[in-house]
C-alpha cells in the first residue's frame, strides 16, 4: 500500500520536471496528492467512526489502483502530458485523505490500548520502508526501462495491497456497531446532512478540549506547511543543483525513508513507553534542523546524510502523532479526531505550492532554507507555549 504511494510521487514529480523544468509544476504534484487531506480529512474521521474501516480501506485502494492504471496506458502509448500526472496523483490522494483515520483505528481495534504504540510503530516501520523502497525502485525502473514500466510495476503492488487488506481478520469484540448513518425515507435528506455535519463538528470541539491534541494539531499545521513539501523538491534538487539522473535521485529520496526506517524501528522495539509527546516534539525540532543543513549542501553523500537524519526525525513526528491522539481520545470520538489531525495535515498541499512558487523565484535551496528555519522557530515555539506535548501522556480507557 505504502509503496505504490511514494513511487507515485517520485515518478510523477520527475514526469513534470522532465517536461517543464519547473518547480512550481513539480510543486503542483504535491499539492494535488495532499489536497484531498485539507478538504475530506475530517470525513475519513467520520467514516472510520461510523463504517467498517477494512471495507473502506478497500474500497480506497481500488480507487488507487484505477487511476494507476489509467496513467500507465497514457505513458505507455506516448499520449501522456504533464497536467496528467495531477489528475493520476489526486485520485489516490482522495483514498489517502479517506483512508488515514480507518487504517489507524484498524490498529487500535487489533491491538488494543497497551500494544497500539507498538502496533502504529510497526505501522510506521512498513510506511518508511516503503518510503525508502519506493522511491529507489522508481528511479530504478525510469533509469533503465522507462516510466511506463515503473507505473506497471507499481500497480502489482497495489494489487498485492488490496489482496493483504482482504485478508486481514477483525476481531468481532472491536468491529464498530453503528446507527445507520443515512435514513432511507425520502424527504429526510436534510436531517441526515445535518447530522453528519453535527457529528464532524462534535469531533471538532472535542479534539480543541484536549491541550494534548491541540499542540498535535498545531505542530502537524506547520510541519506539513514548512517541512514536507521538501518531498517534491528533492527531484529538483537531484536534477538542479547535485546534477545527477533518476537513479541517483531516487537513492537521495530513499535516504529520507532508510532514516525513517531506522527510527521507527527503534520505537517499535520498546517494551514500554511514556515519552510519547517528547518523542513526537523533538522529533519534529530534529527534521527541520537537518532540512536546513540539506538546503545548504551543495555535495551529494552530505545531501544523502542530512536527509538521513531528517527521516529518523520524522518518524518520531510520524508515528507519535497518530498514538498520541488515540492515547488520550474517549472511544467514540478517535476516528473524529483522527480526522481534525488529517485536515491538519491538509496544510501539506498549500506548503507545496508557496515552496515550487518561492522555488521558481529565488531557487529551490533558498526556498528550501527559508522553510527550515521559520519552521524551527514556530515549533520551537508551540513546544514553550503548550508544555502538554512535552509531558507523560495520561492514557485514556478503550
Amino acid at each position: 500500500m505504502y509503496v505504490s504511494r511514494w513511487m507515485q510521487m517520485t515518478v510523477l514529480a520527475w514526469f513534470v520536471l522532465s517536461l517543464t523544468d519547473s518547480p512550481f509544476k513539480v510543486g503542483i504534484v504535491g499539492f494535488c496528492g495532499m489536497a484531498p487531506n485539507l478538504v475530506l480529512g475530517i470525513f475519513g474521521g467520520y467514516l472510520a467512526d461510523n463504517f467498517d474501516r477494512k471495507k473502506l480501506l478497500s474500497i480506497t485502494q481500488i480507487l488507487n489502483l484505477f487511476a494507476a492504471m489509467t496513467m500507465t496506458f497514457l505513458l505507455l502509448f506516448g499520449i501522456a502530458e504533464y497536467w496528467h500526472a495531477y489528475v493520476a496523483i489526486l485520485f489516490p490522494g482522495l483514498g489517502w485523505a479517506l483512508d488515514m483515520p480507518s487504517r489507524k483505528s484498524l490498529i487500535m481495534d487489533l491491538m488494543g490500548s497497551d500494544g497500539l504504540t507498538n502496533g502504529i510503530a510497526f505501522d510506521a516501520v512498513g510506511m518508511h520502508m516503503s518510503k525508502m523502497l519506493g522511491p529507489a525502485i522508481a528511479g530504478t525502473l525510469i533509469a533503465f526501462a522507462g516510466m511506463s514500466s515503473a507505473y506497471f510495476f507499481l500497480c502489482s503492488c497495489i494489487v498485492m495491497g488490496c489482496i493483504f487488506i482482504f485478508k486481514v481478520k477483525q476481531p468481532e469484540k472491536n468491529l464498530v456497531h453503528v446507527q445507520k448513518p443515512f435514513s432511507r425515507s425520502k424527504g429526510d435528506l436534510r436531517g441526515n446532512v445535518s447530522s453528519i455535519f453535527k457529528n464532524l463538528a462534535e469531533g471538532f470541539r472535542y479534539a480543541f478540549s484536549n491541550q494534548v491534541i491541540v499542540a498535535v494539531i498545531v505542530i502537524t499545521v506547520f510541519m506539513n506547511l514548512l517541512l514536507f513539501p521538501y518531498m517534491t523538491m528533492v527531484t529538483v534538487v537531484s536534477k538542479v543543483l547535485l546534477e545527477v539522473g533518476p537513479f541517483l535521485m531516487g537513492i537521495l529520496m530513499a535516504s529520507d525513508g532508510l532514516g525513517a526506517l531506522v527510527g521507527s524501528a527503534i520505537i517499535a522495539a520498546q517494551s514500554s513507553m511514556k515519552s510519547h509527546g517528547r518523542i513526537f516534539f523533538y522529533g519534529s525540532i530534529l527534521s527541520l534542523i537537518a532540512l536546513l543543513l540539506f538546503s545548504i549542501s551543495g555535495w551529494y553523500l552530505l545531501s544523502v546524510f542530512t536527509l538521513l537524519i531528517l527521516g529518523c526525525g520524522t518518524s518520531g513526528f510520524g508515528t507519535m502523532q497518530s498514538a498520541i491522539v488515540l492515547l488520550v481520545s474517549d472511544t467514540e470520538h478517535r476516528g473524529r479526531a483522527l480526522g481534525t489531525v488529517t485536515i491538519a495535515i491538509g496544510a501539506g498541499p498549500i506548503g507545496a505550492l508557496i515552496i515550487g512558487a518561492v522555488s521558481e523565484s529565488i531557487g529551490v535551496a533558498n526556498a528550501l532554507l527559508i522553510n527550515a528555519f521559520i519552521g524551527l522557530v514556530i515549533v520551537s515555539l508551540c513546544g514553550w507555549v503548550m508544555p502538554s506535548i512535552r509531558q507523560d501522556i495520561n492514557v485514556k480507557s478503550p
